[in-house]
């Protein structure tokens, strides 16, 4: 290619000249594909994932059996009643008032079945001094907190009647409408919070309402066509909730991004007194490569997810790529068609105070702005480059430190919400009573006849070995369903809201209790399910999920570094400089979250641990995002060593030329994550605040001290590719702009160069 052909190359820069010729042609395709995307989606609907499907294991057993037999569990639900000041036992007149009090209260109310007293059940505390009265609702359980407000109002009602005693109810229903009422709007809020905090800093970075609003307007459509593309994906791969709220964030962040650094580019070069027409030819062939390359490197590391085995994280990692790639076809095609629309009318509705003139107009010819700022520092980096190195590094390392003993679990109810909610305290209240009461293990038995001797026999042994081993101190409660040949053992779990601890009780049952007893039956199946066995049967798939998914992530990752810059050199500490991010994230988590340093700032006392699925969505995630500052502040580093510059210069001229880029799309991205970090579901406060901290790491110590320092000491080795490597596809910059405009670049030699 080094043949003085002064065309421009590649991929982007073909499909930019082609939106910039064809102007109504590219936003007529861009709209259609827009609205046909979400037309057809909706026509064909979004498929959920299934409960069986959530979780591999026991725990997907269990679901799979229950789902077999058309079995609907119901939502169950508890009343505690419980002595305030220890006088009163259940064995006391006043006492037994209040129990039948309950079970008349609730079960006038219409809405529930199956209603047992504790007498019955002997679901009464070793101290005597708390009760459980047990019940169903009727109907489905997913919609049962949409029921239960008169079941509430009831128990409230008897419990004014009797101010010696606590009576509180708890359960799958009250939980889901306490939650539903004190943090449904949550991710709303924070979704629809997302755009205008994204707009607002834009309207800042480019002091012009028309270019602040490209960026949001690009997202917005990426996002609203992937939507739709997500209900035809969802027949094949089942989404959920989740995967729709990441894919939010993925899809505004990138799609802003990925804007923001074309039309940056683009006003860059019309500044410096290039043509319009020019300008866009030289966005398309910079910028517009440089996101063609994010954008497939961001589109491989959420396709990393696909090899955790878990449904849900296949959902995410599927509708994050699918939002990824539309954003990125989306900013080299619509968008050089809407500039070319548009010209200088780019400008419109510029904000006085923050732009007085245009800008067009004062820097017309001066070239590309340069950070003050960075322009200092970038001195001070690349005159001690060893220096900024060692400090910089091992500040980070340092970060990076407590992610050594990080330690992973699926947070318990107090650890979600701390005491936030009165629910929750009524939670912590029956598991100290009723150790493992509120959430007990779940044996679903399957049998060929559920009514056989030997079953039953078996059933009473597994009962009574339960409680004998230490697993559990009981009750232990039998429901059989007799037309399924199906049996539902409750198990409450030594160690109740410990997960640790009753853990230890799961595996008391599942390798010692249960092959002692239904184990040796045949023909029958005993998988043991409920929160703590989600929690472990999630965290042993999460567990082996980490090396295939950080492998697949890393070596294709180096592969696409390597094919676009065609260096050795750059591939390896493009890999190595985004781990030490990602690793500084984790420490951050840990520090904050599971040692308490400094959780008071954002609301996370007493968490004691990190939500397990977060370090692995952490990893996938910051690695694909980060690629995008570093694919684009290298290119612009390699583009002026192409133009002649050193290599010290280039780096120079690279890092401080991109800044402001760079430090916009950052700014944004840390905002928006940053409102997650302030919702009350402690799970969401880590995720938000471990992007938002990774991010802000990345987009400063990483692009702007490590990587021009580590550049700086390897010199003209960034470049360094073996002969035997030669015969690798050239992905790499498709033109320089003097390129464009006058001809081919030129080595150090005045030899053409591969560009």
């Amino acid at each position: 290619m080094g043949n003085g052909d002064s065309r421009v190359r590649g991929l982007a820069a073909r499909a930019g000249g082609w939106s910039a010729r064809h102007r109504w042609a590219a936003v007529g395709i861009w709209v259609l594909f827009v609205v046909l995307a979400m037309g057809l989606g909706s026509a064909a609907g979004r498929v959920d994932v299934k409960e069986s499907d959530q979780l591999k294991g026991e725990t997907h057993t269990a679901a799979r059996i229950i789902e077999d037999a058309g079995i609907e569990e119901p939502a169950g639900e508890t009343v505690l009643i419980q002595a305030k000041d220890g006088s009163l036992k259940a064995t006391d007149s006043e006492f037994r008032a209040a129990v039948t009090a309950v079970v008349k209260a609730v079960e006038g109310t219409g809405k529930v079945t199956d209603v047992t007293s504790p007498y019955d059940t002997q679901t009464i505390s070793k101290d005597g001094r708390s009760a459980l009265v047990q019940f169903d609702m009727r109907g489905e359980s997913d919609t049962a907190g949409e029921r239960v407000e008169p079941v509430l109002k009831a128990v409230e009602d008897v419990q004014k009647d009797h101010g010696s005693l606590r009576i509180e109810e708890i359960g799958g229903a009250s939980m889901m409408k306490t939650f539903d009422d004190a943090f449904g709007d949550d991710f709303q809020k924070a979704e629809y919070s997302a755009v205008p905090v994204a707009l607002g800093i834009l309207l800042i970075a480019f002091g012009a309402l028309v270019a602040a609003l490209l960026p949001v307007l690009l997202a917005i459509t990426a996002i609203m066509a992937t939507m739709g593309l997500m209900g035809l994906v969802s027949h094949v791969m089942p989404m959920s909730d989740t995967a729709n709220s990441v894919m939010l964030l993925v899809g505004l962040a990138v799609g802003v991004d990925y804007c923001l650094f074309y039309l940056r580019r683009e006003r860059e070069e019309r500044e410096a007194g290039r043509d319009a027409q020019t300008a866009l030819r030289v966005a398309a062939a910079t910028s517009g490569r440089a996101i063609i390359v994010s954008g497939i490197t961001v589109c491989v590391a959420m396709a990393g997810m696909l090899f955790t085995g878990l449904v849900t994280f296949q959902g995410m990692g599927l509708a994050s790529l699918i939002v990824v790639a539309v954003a990125m076809i989306g900013s080299v095609t619509v968008l050089p068609a809407l500039l070319s629309l548009l010209g200088e009318r780019v400008e419109k509705g510029k904000i006085p105070f923050l732009h007085p003139e245009s800008k067009f107009r004062r820097n017309r010819g001066r070239g590309n702005r340069e950070s003050r700022f960075w322009t200092a520092v970038l001195k001070g980096v690349l005159a001690k480059p060893l220096v900024s190195l060692a400090v910089a590094g091992g500040a980070l390392l340092a970060i990076a430190a407590p992610a050594v003993g990080m330690k992973t679990q699926n947070l318990t109810l107090d650890q979600e919400f701390g005491d936030s909610l009165p629910i929750v305290q009524t939670y912590n209240r029956v598991n100290e009573a009723f150790p493992g009461g509120s959430e007990p293990a779940e044996v679903v038995v399957k049998a060929d006849d559920i009514n056989a001797p030997e079953v039953k026999s078996a059933l009473a042994d597994f009962r009574e070995r339960a409680v004998s081993s230490g697993a559990s101190r009981g009750p232990v409660e039998i429901k059989l369903h007799d037309e399924q040949n199906v049996a539902f053992v409750y198990v409450p779990l030594v160690g109740g809201s410990d997960l640790d601890k009753a853990g230890a009780s799961l595996d008391k049952l599942r390798d010692d209790v249960r092959p002692a007893t239904l184990g040796k039956v045949d023909g029958v199946e005993a998988p043991i399910t409920g929160q703590v066995a989600g929690s472990k049967d999630f965290n042993d798939q999460v567990a082996g999920a980490v090396i295939p998914v950080f492998a697949f992530v890393v070596v294709f990752a180096f592969g696409l570094m390597l094919l676009s810059f065609r260096s050795l050199t750059i591939a390896v500490t493009s890999i190595v400089l985004n781990l030490l991010s990602v690793g500084a994230a984790y420490g951050i988590l840990v520090a904050v979250f599971q040692h308490g340093w400094g959780a008071s700032l954002v609301g996370a006392e007493g968490v004691g641990a990190i939500v397990t699925w977060l370090p692995l969505f952490l990893f996938v995630i910051l690695f694909g995002l980060s690629m995008d500052y570093h694919v684009f502040v290298v290119s612009r580093i390699r583009e002026a060593r192409l133009r002649g510059l050193t290599t010290k210069d280039a780096i120079q001229h690279g890092v401080v030329t991109t800044a402001g880029v760079v430090t916009s799309a950052a700014v944004i991205m840390v905002a928006v994550f940053a409102i997650f970090g302030t919702l009350s579901m402690q799970s969401m406060k880590q995720m938000g605040v471990g992007l938002a901290a990774a991010v802000l790491i990345d987009a400063t110590i990483i692009r702007g001290v490590l990587l021009p320092a580590v550049m700086a000491l390897l010199g003209e080795r960034n470049w360094y590719l073996p002969k035997w490597l030669n015969r690798l596809p050239d992905l790499t910059h498709d033109e320089a702009p003097e390129a464009v405009t006058r001809g081919a670049v030129r080595d150090d030699e005045g030899e053409p160069v591969r560009v």
